[in-house]
């Protein structure tokens, strides 16, 4: 059976220094992709973060390969300028997932449920976080009390806690 190592990716809305924070997920993805027999991607679309996340995957996996790794959107429910554009997606992305639990949700909560699926499937978590508040920082929060395997690109260390 495929081992599929899972990966999910938080940060913050707006990003200072876009192209080194792609130069640092880019070193982890390549990482990843040649180490792990297959690695799903996990990304939301809801800032210049995830947009960088999602450029950097696309590029390693054309420039290193693209046949061990997907890059899969998961949307806190079905938005409509998903529904308007579904070919779109679909060429962009490996797979679009709508999130169960946070389509269920209010919609102000539903992000933070469809990140906490996220961390929930999740065997490491890479993020980007320079300021202890908001979301992401919650979100990050949550994965290291679930004992999961954080990298925050944004201090260069790792915690396992």
């Amino acid at each position: 059976m495929l081992d599929i190592f899972t990966v999910a990716f938080f940060g913050h809305r707006y990003i200072d220094n876009p192209f080194k924070v792609e130069e640092l997920l880019e070193e982890q993805i390549r990482n990843l992709i040649n180490e792990k027999e297959y690695v799903d991607f996990l990304v939301g679309q809801n800032g210049e973060f995830d947009q960088c996340v999602s450029s950097s995957v696309l590029r390693v996996r054309k420039n290193v390969r693209d046949d061990n790794s997907a890059l899969v959107l998961v949307l806190p429910y079905a938005m409509a300028k998903y529904l308007n554009n579904e070919k779109y997606y679909h060429d962009y992305y490996t797979d679009v997932e709508i999130s169960y639990a946070a389509s269920k949700a209010h919609p102000k909560a539903a992000i933070q449920f469809r990140n906490r699926e996220m961390v929930d499937r999740a065997d490491l978590v890479i993020c980007y976080i320079e300021r202890k508040e908001g979301g992401a920082w919650q979100t990050v929060k949550y994965a290291i009390e679930q004992k999961k395997k954080v990298i925050n690109l944004a201090d260069d260390s790792t915690s396992s806690h």
